[in-house]
């Protein structure tokens, strides 16, 4: 069946936490060396920081309170005010001709900075950030949201994502068709996972 919708992530699916994570990080990575709690495994911290929200992460690390506290109030204002270049073959998604969503977890004023610099925002029928010091919502409350709303059936809509335990995990849990975007092709996808390398493989899935 053609596809009449597009649930997509931002974050490492649109662009590549990678290309600006240093720059973007910098004071953060900065707070997180000095309070020195993470001497021994700082370079994996920030690894997961460049992947996952932060909340989450703290959480696995097991940030202290002071720690964590600092961390969220640095975040909290954090924008990004420089130009950011979308994934190859992101255009090619742009042209196909059906309903789409941007579905991401971050601190709202960052993420709306980022969208800004990207120049995606009029790509996109609703944008939904998921900011978890706000609320407690997950991506499949939100993709629940968006079928009911809209009117989509199940196997209208797809999935696009680089998280194996987030949107593509949410799909799975709803009976939505998924597409894991895995770009340096390092992630292990199971049960006929479907997966792309390229944005522009998308529109095989439409």
């Amino acid at each position: 069946m053609q596809k009449k919708a597009l649930f997509l992530d931002l974050d490492n699916t649109i662009y590549l936490v990678s290309s600006i994570g240093e720059e973007l990080f910098k004071s953060l990575f900065q707070i997180i060396s000095e309070s020195g709690e993470f001497s021994e495994n700082i370079e994996e911290l920030k690894k997961e920081i460049m992947r996952r929200p932060f909340q989450f992460v703290a959480n696995d690390f097991s940030f202290s309170d002071s720690l964590r506290s600092k961390c969220m109030d640095h975040l909290l204002n954090l924008t990004y005010e420089t130009h950011i270049n979308t994934v190859e073959g992101y255009p090619v998604l742009q042209e196909i001709p059906c309903k789409k969503f941007l579905v991401t977890t971050g601190f709202t004023k960052l993420q709306n900075s980022k969208i800004d610099r990207l120049n995606i925002r009029d790509d996109f029928e609703k944008i939904y950030i998921i900011d978890p010091s706000l609320t407690s919502l997950s991506k499949r409350d939100v993709f629940k949201k968006i079928l009911v709303k809209y009117k989509f059936k199940i196997d209208e809509v797809l999935v696009v994502g680089d998280d194996l335990n987030s949107e593509i995990k949410a799909a799975q849990s709803l009976g939505i068709d998924s597409v894991l975007y895995d770009y340096q092709g390092n992630q292990t996808a199971n049960n006929g996972q479907k997966v792309i390398r390229n944005f522009a493989e998308v529109k095989n899935y439409i």
